[in-house]
């Protein structure tokens, strides 16, 4: 028991500081979580079907095609392959 501010046992500066500390720590953890959470960059169109795992590469094929990087045949064999799964890696050594 406390009586004029006295602690008998000593500890009472102690577990207040512990105390204090902890209660920081879990209200900074859960702001810093909570901005994540809030400021998660979107997908850019993932439910516009680019789904798959080859959505990206599919997309940035698509891209360069746009540009004018590479011409339509290009652009269809690429994505042949693209969708094909191999890699490109069959015939090849």
């Amino acid at each position: 028991m406390f009586w004029y501010g006295h602690d008998p046992n000593g500890w009472g500066w102690f577990t207040m500081s512990v105390g204090m500390i902890l209660f920081w720590t879990v209200l900074i953890v859960f702001a810093v979580l909570l901005f994540r959470a809030v400021s998660r960059p979107t997908d850019g169109g993932a439910g516009a079907g680019h789904t798959g795992p080859g959505a990206a590469p599919e997309r940035l094929l698509a891209e360069r095609f746009a540009r004018g990087e590479i011409d339509e045949e290009e652009y269809r064999s690429r994505l042949a392959v693209l969708r094909s799964g191999d890699g490109g890696s069959s015939g090849k050594a």
